[in-house]
């Protein structure tokens, strides 16, 4: 059935591992009566962790999908991973999603994924509003989190709760928009909420925050603040309103509390999602091009069910009968066994069913109309980040990125029966998640995986082995290198054949030189400098062509290049015997001559860390870190433990863990997310050329 879409929530759940995210969220279904019985991570009987290796380690690895109601709202929920090795899931989720809950530990505040996963909502705009979890844990410290929000994410929270309590002595929060006190009588299963007056003790202290929360929504609202000025009563609506708007523009984060374990601050959560979160019509018109090229006319789509279909897939997952095309519809209505366009790849598909997912659960729809989150049935080529539309008004929009794996293993199969049969799991794996590459060296006949960490490979290794039944080998991890230069040069690449017929003629002259552009994703930067048409211009794309095949593979040891900007200088053609192969290949040529001329090293991924220990083993710890070449940028006292920060390179972090539960009696904890490449020192070189026989 069609939803309406003022009453319709696309959100997410984001945070740092163990900051109890999947806990929030089955909390959440229990109360909006989507589930009857509440399912705990800790039991891996969570309903939104359902894998088996979510079960067993008690994180999430894949982002889950459900819809319920709350109220007279249908909220599509989306359950993200908090573990850095799984960050795609977040990024793609982002993706698609109208608003987000950014869940905190009240003890560990704002660590390290708590970043990550915010700098993601930055880049895609996504309003959020802030949960303050764990509140009845020993060291929770509201205040502190809050001001850690302002300060490390350079965010505007906006307090609209505030806890009676803290760690054992946690009862409830205050309202400030209501003047009302939330109390919690626990029974077996949940929780009954209680609505009091406030404390007479904390009467003050909430008028003074009240006050401070009246400022921050008056800035955001014109209306409200002509009658904050004027000294005007200001009713618990107009709040609401002026909070909703803040949250929407991103110049608020509206801040609530509570315990999700003991089931506190559970409800009011989903009143502020409904409250101050957007709907489909509260975001701005999506926007893409009528092709893949960014040079064709832009194109609209309105989130109207009645406008042109429009919709992205985010996400696949492999199903017994194919694949589930997870897509968010941005506009017009999709209805089963319609034929579609994927205007990303211009090919048409069949959607046979539409599905309302719960989880593994799903119910079948008849339609999605603007603003639905679905999984379709019955397509074969579209993949992540690929655009479905009507095929009669075609619009391509905006595609994921997708970070470059760190860490690479080789695999191989035990039996030469078992080689097809892995080329083909690990090309279904590959579908599923676009941060997972693997490759095949004709060379030397081994196979290689890369992915984002090594729990990320090892995850990927049991589903080979025990959801597809292979008998695998994978080797050791190995760090993903890339390869760069430090200086400009300028060569010459010549490819002429001739062999009695029609020949091949191509010469280009290009230079190349270090470049970064903190904007711009791209690993090589390509300008044609010509002048006078010494190459004809349907070359030149041949020429960049043949440039970024090159890259793939560098001078020093076969790593991917990246950080260059070429130029093309100058060149010759044939007036028949030129062509888009020979010009390739000369591009290439040029290329690799000028990048051994240009001083080429190896890049190695660099990674921040946070490591948080008890004070008496800080001297340990820091020591240790030293040993690995880090350099540690930050160290805070949090209670009686050290937050350090630091900048590692991946090559030192392996077994990290394992060392870090020695060094501290198994009371330190770390976590670690990609920063950025760096050259290695000379010494690291030399390292990597020997153990590669180079």
């Amino acid at each position: 059935m069609a939803k309406k879409p003022r009453k319709l929530r696309n959100i997410g759940v984001m945070a740092h591992i163990d900051a109890g995210k999947t806990t929030v969220t089955e909390r959440i279904l229990y109360f909006a009566g989507r589930t009857y019985k509440i399912g705990e991570v800790h039991n891996g009987t969570a309903v939104m962790d359902y894998l088996i290796e979510e079960q067993q380690r008690g994180i999430t690895i894949t982002s889950a999908a459900t819809t319920f109601l709350w109220g007279e709202t249908t909220v599509n929920l989306i359950d993200t991973p908090g573990h850095v090795d799984f960050t795609i899931e977040v990024e793609r989720s982002l993706r698609v999603l109208d608003g987000a809950v950014a869940v905190f530990c009240a003890v560990g505040g704002v660590e390290a994924q708590s970043e990550t996963v915010w700098r993601q909502g930055d880049r895609y705009g996504v309003p959020r509003l802030c949960f303050i979890n764990k509140l009845d844990r020993i060291g929770a410290d509201f205040e502190t989190v809050v001001k850690e929000i302002g300060t490390r994410l350079d965010a505007n929270p906006v307090v609209v709760q505030i806890p009676i309590g803290a760690g054992e002595d946690f009862k409830g929060q205050i309202d400030l928009i209501r003047r009302k006190a939330y109390f919690y009588d626990p029974d077996d299963v949940a929780t009954i909420l209680r609505v009091e007056d406030v404390p007479d003790d904390m009467v003050e202290e909430m008028e003074d925050l009240r006050g401070e929360m009246i400022e921050a929504a008056a800035e955001c609202d014109d209306d409200l603040m002509a009658g904050y000025v004027a000294d005007e009563v200001v009713t618990e609506d107009q709040i609401i309103a002026a909070l909703r708007k803040g949250t929407i523009t991103g110049k608020i984060q509206p801040v609530l509390c509570g315990s999700a374990l003991k089931h506190m601050g559970v409800r009011p959560l989903l009143d502020a999602i409904v409250d101050y979160l957007p709907g489909p019509p509260d975001i701005p018109d999506v926007e893409g091009h009528e092709s893949l090229e960014k040079s064709s006319p832009q194109v609209i789509r309105k989130s109207d069910p009645d406008a042109p279909f429009s919709a992205l897939v985010f996400k696949l997952a492999s199903d017994q009968h194919g694949y589930l095309n997870y897509v968010r519809v941005y506009s017009g209505t999709l209805k089963s066994n319609t034929r579609v366009l994927n205007s990303t790849q211009n090919k048409k598909e069949n959607v046979t069913r539409i599905w309302e997912m719960h989880a593994k659960q799903r119910i079948r729809r008849d339609e999605a109309v603007a603003g639905d989150i679905v999984a379709l049935v019955g397509m074969n080529d579209s993949v992540t980040g690929d655009t479905l539309c009507d095929t009669k008004a075609p619009v391509v929009l905006e595609r994921l990125e997708f970070p470059d794996p760190v860490i690479t293993m080789s695999i191989e199969p035990r039996t030469n029966a078992d080689k097809q049969a892995l080329a083909n799991a690990l090309n279904i794996l590959r579908r599923e998640d676009p941060s997972f590459r693997y490759s095949y060296n004709k060379e030397t006949g081994q196979s290689t995986i890369s992915g984002m960490g090594e729990l990320h490979l090892e995850i990927v290794k049991n589903k080979l082995t025990r959801d597809l039944g292979l008998d695998v080998h994978v080797g050791r991890p190995n760090v993903a290198y890339k390869e760069t230069i430090q200086a400009r040069a300028t060569a010459e690449g010549r490819f002429i054949r001739q062999t009695g017929g029609r020949g091949q003629f191509g010469v280009v002259e290009l230079s190349v030189e270090p470049w970064r552009d903190e904007d711009d994703d791209r690993a090589i930067d390509f300008v044609d400098a010509t002048k006078g048409g010494v190459i004809p211009k349907e070359f030149i794309p041949s020429v960049a062509e043949g440039v970024r095949d090159a890259a793939t593979c560098g001078i020093l040891a076969g790593y991917p290049m990246r950080d260059i900007r070429v130029a093309l200088l100058d060149g010759k053609h044939h007036p028949v015997d030129s062509s888009d192969v020979a010009f390739r290949q000369a591009g290439a040529m040029a290329f690799e001559a000028a990048v051994e001329k240009a001083s080429p090293v190896f890049l190695e991924p660099i990674m921040r860390v946070q490591v948080t220990v008890p004070e008496t083993f800080v001297g340990a710890v820091t020591g240790d870190l030293n040993a690995r070449r880090s350099e540690i940028r930050d160290m805070v006292q949090r209670g009686q433990y050290r937050v350090l920060t630091a900048e590692i390179p991946l090559a030192e972090m392996f077994g990290y863990a394992t060392q870090l539960r020695s060094l501290t009696q198994g009371r330190g904890n770390s976590t670690m997310e990609p920063l950025t490449y760096r050259p290695t020192p000379r010494q690291t070189t030399g390292d990597i050329l020997r153990r590669m026989g180079l």
